[in-house]
């Protein structure tokens, strides 16, 4: 049965992305089935063998460990409000400690472990799928370092790209995460789908490109060559990534109040007039593509629900819903929704790309507000790949 809708799921993803495709008599086929079955070689491993899920859990552990690290510094500032007995508050428990992975991300960038990491794995994902070295280095760098930060790596390239490999390169921003997120993300869903579902977008925003968005790249593409600038001193890029880091929780928390505020009188809303949540109501619209992505049929309309609700407004909020009704969910449909919701595809996020893009040419955030909307779909149509493959083994 798990065969047969990770069938239907490839499906609904390939004819959703081969009507909107750019070019649809040069999809690439060949780069899709090597990258589709590396991921199935990843999933495999992660959460079909006991090597790969004592890993997963090691890795879940390290960032548990990292957290209570990240406590010591909130408890100093806020005195212990933060951990009182029974007590929990979202903004110090879950974002605050995105400041201290930010800074450790920002350590590990200026002793040059990270550009070494991300260089090679690129490099070896190029050699895999042909996507082209760009495109393979930004889609691992990006599942690092996030956005807009990622873009400031190939500031130079970005006003010579055409408008398909700008496509590529944003679906890419917009289907992974950050590092400094995961540590937040793991207090709210189980690590290990935080995990793969982070190896597995890094190859789902490509595939999705291959029927979207398909081209061959030259193989001595000169706009591969990375040039990171002049190094700064330690304590200058340990101070902006801290400062990164507290923006970035701050901005998280505004779009939280913003849109929980929202989405409550929606649903206050809906049921005064109609006698159902509008989150209950969005739920039967993407009810039919939970099916598909292998949802049982008595969670489809719950994990529809948050399946829109993360388009809509963000990742975090549709993940604390989850919180509140991962008990009444089945295995298999807490799994899938769990890596579903683990990337940055959200009406929110095009604006951030669009404007990221802005800044470094006028003439290229022009062409992403053009693809804004088809972007955002590629983005969608990747967390749906992940999250189909991960429910195959549940």
């Amino acid at each position: 049965m798990n065969f047969v809708f990770l069938i239907t799921g490839l499906l609904f993803i390939f004819i959703v992305g081969w009507l909107v495709s750019s070019d649809r008599k040069n999809i690439k086929y060949k780069r899709m089935g090597i990258l589709f079955a590396l991921q199935i070689v990843i999933s495999f491993l992660c959460l079909h063998t006991s090597g790969g899920i004592k890993t997963l859990s090691a890795i879940s552990g390290f960032f548990n460990w990292l957290m209570k690290q990240a406590a010591g510094g909130v408890d100093f500032v806020f005195g212990g409000f933060a951990f009182k007995p029974g007590g929990s508050v979202f903004f110090l428990n879950v974002l605050m400690p995105i400041v201290f992975i930010s800074a450790l991300v920002g350590i590990l960038n200026y002793l040059k472990i990270l550009p070494l990491i991300i260089k090679w794995t690129g490099w070896a994902l190029n050699k895999i799928g042909h996507m082209g070295e760009l495109e393979s280095y930004f889609a691992v760098s990006t599942a690092i370092l996030g956005q807009p930060e990622v873009y400031l790596t190939i500031k130079e390239q970005i006003p010579k790209l055409n408008s398909q490999r700008l496509y590529t390169i944003c679906a890419s921003a917009m289907s992974a995460v950050s590092a400094a997120m995961l540590a937040s993300y793991m207090k709210m869903i189980l690590g290990k789908f935080v995990v793969v579902a982070v190896f597995l977008n890094i190859l789902s925003a490509l595939i999705i490109s291959c029927i979207i968005n398909p081209y061959d790249v030259d193989p001595n593409d000169e706009l591969a060559k990375i040039d990171h600038g002049p190094r700064e001193a330690f304590f200058e890029v340990l101070g902006n990534y801290i400062t990164d880091g507290f923006k970035l929780a701050i901005s998280v928390a505004a779009m939280l109040i913003g849109f929980v505020a929202l989405v409550t009188f929606l649903n206050s809303t809906f049921v005064a007039l109609i006698h159902i949540s509008f989150t209950t109501l969005i739920g039967y619209i993407f009810a039919p593509i939970a099916w598909l992505m292998g949802v049982p049929n008595q969670d489809i309309v719950k994990v529809g629900s948050l399946m829109a609700t993360k388009l809509i407004t963000n990742e975090f909020v549709a993940m604390g819903n989850l919180q509140q009704m991962a008990s009444g969910l089945t295995v298999k449909g807490n799994a899938i929704i769990s890596a579903y919701l683990v990337s940055f595809a959200n009406f929110g996020t095009v604006g951030i790309v669009t404007g990221s893009i802005k800044a470094i040419s006028k003439k290229q955030g022009s062409y992403v507000a053009k693809f804004s909307m088809k972007l955002l779909l590629g983005a969608t149509l990747a967390s749906v790949l992940t999250g189909t493959i991960v429910g195959v083994y549940f």
